[in-house]
C-alpha cells in the first residue's frame, strides 16, 4: 500500500500514540481547568477541586490571554506558572499552559510545566509557529496544537509538522471549531469533517476536542462531547472553574468540578471496530447500499452541471451574466426548506447547495471562454 495520503508520508511524522502517553489512563484523556489563572486561590481552588474528581489528567491554565480588543483581561503572566506549578506539587496533576511566542515556552519550560498547547490565533501564523517549534526544540513535553481560526487542514498540518521537526513526539491535535462570518448557535462552526480529514491524513495523531471554545456556552458541551466520542476522539479539553460566574474570562463557557463530573459520567464509549460476524455481515450489506446511492448521487450531479453548461451556453448567446443573485437566493430558500422536511440540517443543505453552485459556476465560465 501507497504510504502517502494526498501528500503526507505516514512515516515522515515521528508521533506517539496517545496510550503511550504516561498521562493516559483510559479514553477520553481529560484536560481541564480555568481559562484563565486569575489569583493563587483561584488556581489551587480549582485545581483542588477537580483533583478530587479523579477524573482529570492534566490541568489547564493560561497565563498568557491572547484578547480581540484592548483594556480586557490578558492573563496575569509569569507570576501564575508558579501557582501551576504549586498546585501540581500538592495535588499531583501534571499541567498545562498556552504559549504565543518564544519568550512564552522558556518561561513555561523553566517553571517545568508538563505540557503546552498552541492557541488558534498562533497556529494560523506559520512564522509564529518556527519560533515556538524552535524554542521547544529537545524539550520533553507534550504539545499540544489547536485548530487555525479558519478552516484550512494544511495549515493545521503545516503546524503539526514544525513541531515534530523540533524533535516532539508527544502531539495532539485539539479541534476548538473555526471562525465564521456565518450565523451560528456556536461560537465557532465544528466543522466536523476537517479534524476527520486530518485523522485520515496522519492516523496516529490524537485527536482532542475542546467544547468550551466551539459552543461558547457550558449548555452546549455535554453534546458536543459527546459527538466527539461519537467520531472516536481521544479526548476532551474542557474549561473548568470554582466558581464561573465570576471568572475574568470566558465565564459562560466555564464549568464547575461538579458539572465537569457531570458531563464525564453522562458520556457514552462505544467502540471503533466489533468481531461479532452478524454485526459486519450487515454492516457490510449496509455500506453497500450507501454506495448505490453516492453513485446515484453522482449521475445525477454529472446530469446537472451539463443543464448548467447548457444554461451557460444560452447565457453567453444573449449576453447574460453567469451570477443572477435573486434565483439563487430562491433556490437556497426553497431547497432549505424541503431539506429540514427531510430530515436534513439548514447548515447541511446550505453547505451543498453552495458546493454545487460553485461547481456550476466553473462549468459556465468554462463555456463563456470557448471560442
Amino acid at each position: 500500500m501507497d504510504k502517502s495520503i494526498k501528500g503526507i508520508t505516514r512515516d515522515r511524522l515521528k508521533i506517539a500514540p496517545i496510550d503511550e502517553w504516561h498521562i493516559y489512563k483510559q479514553r477520553p484523556l481529560v484536560i481541564a481547568g480555568p481559562c484563565s489563572a486569575e489569583s493563587e486561590e483561584q488556581v489551587m481552588l480549582t485545581a483542588a477541586g477537580l483533583a478530587a474528581t479523579g477524573r482529570v489528567d492534566l490541568f489547564r491554565a493560561g497565563v498568557w490571554k491572547p484578547r480581540t480588543r484592548p483594556d480586557q483581561f490578558e492573563g496575569v503572566g509569569t507570576v501564575g506558572l508558579k501557582w501551576l506549578r504549586q498546585a501540581r506539587e500538592e495535588y499531583g496533576l501534571p499541567v498545562a499552559v498556552e504559549v504565543a511566542t518564544e519568550k512564552h515556552v522558556y518561561e513555561a519550560l523553566k517553571h517545568g510545566v508538563d505540557a503546552v498547547w498552541i492557541g488558534a490565533r498562533t497556529s494560523v501564523n506559520p512564522f509564529a509557529l518556527q519560533e515556538i517549534a524552535s524554542a521547544l526544540k529537545g524539550a520533553d513535553v507534550m504539545v499540544f496544537v489547536k485548530n487555525p481560526i479558519n478552516p484550512d487542514l494544511e495549515l493545521w498540518i503545516g503546524a503539526i509538522e514544525r513541531i515534530s521537526k523540533a524533535g516532539i513526539s508527544r502531539i495532539a491535535a485539539i479541534h476548538r471549531g473555526f471562525s465564521s462570518w456565518e450565523k451560528s448557535a456556536f461560537r465557532n462552526q465544528p466543522r466536523w469533517q476537517i479534524p476527520v480529514e486530518m485523522r485520515q491524513r496522519i492516523p496516529d495523531l490524537p485527536m482532542i476536542c475542546d467544547p468550551s471554545h466551539m459552543g461558547g456556552d457550558r449548555s452546549f458541551i455535554a453534546d458536543l462531547s459527546q459527538k466527539a466520542m461519537d467520531l472516536n476522539y481521544d479526548g476532551l479539553m474542557i474549561e473548568s472553574h470554582i466558581e464561573p460566574a465570576s471568572a475574568l474570562s470566558d465565564s459562560k463557557q466555564q464549568v464547575t468540578p461538579a458539572e465537569l463530573t457531570e458531563i464525564l459520567d453522562s458520556l457514552v464509549l462505544r467502540s471503533p471496530t466489533s468481531d461479532d460476524p452478524e454485526f459486519l455481515e450487515t454492516i457490510e450489506d449496509l455500506r453497500s447500499q450507501i454506495d448505490v446511492y453516492d453513485n446515484l448521487l453522482l449521475d445525477i450531479l454529472e446530469s446537472r452541471m451539463q443543464v448548467a453548461e447548457t444554461i451557460g451556453r444560452y447565457k453567453k448567446e444573449h449576453g447574460i451574466t453567469i451570477l443572477q443573485s435573486s434565483r439563487w437566493k430562491e433556490i437556497k430558500d426553497n431547497a432549505v426548506d424541503k431539506g429540514v422536511r427531510k430530515g436534513l440540517t439548514p447548515e447541511f443543505i446550505q453547505t451543498f447547495l453552495e458546493a454545487i453552485h460553485q461547481e456550476s459556476i466553473t462549468h459556465q465560465m468554462r463555456v463563456m471562454k470557448e471560442d
